[in-house]
């Protein structure tokens, strides 16, 4: 049996929770919690987390030579260096308006890379 502690980040509380994991993983318990978010939030972390992808996409033609961009929705963390790869790989051609998509279904995640800006 194993045990993992961690900071909710489901409101701003940030209440300090304590997860029992059984050998395979699987998740036996969450306390420490104050709503049924940090429960959620502690079985996600512990059995699939997914993180928000910000980066830069280069451009051309543009007054500036990158464009921010992010993913549309949280990918598995454990992709994110393939998708930054496939990111840093990409150039994108002015002119590009806010919420363009640039990269569709970056690496199978379903997610799309998103420009967050106009160049």
């Amino acid at each position: 049996e194993m045990t993992r502690d961690m900071i909710c980040v489901s409101c701003p509380i940030g209440c300090a929770l304590h997860v029992e994991l059984d050998d395979a993983g699987k998740v036996l318990s969450v306390s420490g919690n104050t709503c049924k978010r940090g429960e959620k939030y502690a079985i996600d972390e512990c059995t699939n987390p997914v993180r928000m992808l910000t980066s830069t996409i280069r451009v051309n033609g543009g007054k500036l030579p990158v464009v921010p961009v992010k993913t549309n929705v949280p990918i598995p963390k454990g992709k994110m260096f393939e998708c930054m790869k496939a990111i840093n790989n990409e150039v994108a051609d002015a002119p590009i308006k806010l919420g363009d998509i640039l990269i569709s279904n970056v690496c199978d995640t379903g997610a799309d890379i998103i420009a967050t800006n106009e160049v």
